[in-house]
């Protein structure tokens, strides 16, 4: 699957997603979904977001790598033919940064591994527990940039806890994998240092290993 997971990333990078859907049409009958989305999918979404923390790619190819992974698994898998993976209510959201990257990373990599969640978008905390109260949000995934986005993690904390509610909150970005204790410094209940551990996170919080 090397040469597969290769020419798919190839393809992502040089934003040719006929390339990319010929790459996983030809994968199809070869090996299962979820062989497709953990080898293929998942792995070239980890690669190229490593490879822009290393100044390798720009931020334009991971972008654009996560929108295309989304469009081929919703056309190729479709909704109601792909095997969703069952799992609490979940949201992703922004707390308060004006960055999209890790986020975009995070969702394409969940929707694409089976998972279903709500993009709200870049909100504030306020914002956040209001929405989970509405939606029912059983788990919600925060992704900040900077460290006083990061510090307003508790202040959604407190107020879920004013509300009485056991809402999981799993946290990431830069201040978290610089501070590998901050996410429990701000109330978290989860910290993730890449959206491979979001997948695992999830599935332990899904399994009952909360």
């Amino acid at each position: 699957m090397a040469e597969v997971l290769y020419e798919f990333q190839e393809a992502l990078l040089s934003t040719d997603i006929v390339k990319a859907r010929q790459v996983l049409s030809e994968t199809i009958n070869k090996i299962t979904f979820e062989q497709i989305i953990e080898t293929v999918v998942v792995n070239a979404l980890e690669n190229i977001g490593k490879g822009w923390e290393k100044g390798e790619y720009a931020l334009s190819q991971v972008y654009m790598s996560g929108r295309i992974c989304e469009e081929l698994v919703d056309t190729i898998f479709p909704q109601g033919n792909t095997p969703r993976k069952p799992s609490p209510k979940m949201a992703i959201a922004i707390l308060n940064d004006y960055h999209a990257l890790g986020k975009r990373i995070v969702y394409s990599t969940l929707r694409a591994s089976g998972f279903d969640l709500l993009d709200y978008g870049r909100v504030s905390p306020a914002e956040i527990v209001q929405r989970i109260s509405d939606d029912g949000i059983e788990v919600i995934l925060l992704s900040v940039l900077m460290f006083p986005s990061a510090l307003r993690v508790k202040d959604v904390r407190d107020m879920l806890d004013k509300k009485g509610s056991k809402v999981t909150i799993v946290v990431g970005g830069a201040p978290f994998r610089l501070d590998p204790h901050l996410w429990k410094q701000v109330g978290a209940d989860f910290g993730a240092h890449t959206a491979s551990d979001t997948i695992d996170i999830i599935k332990s919080i899904s399994a009952g290993g909360v």
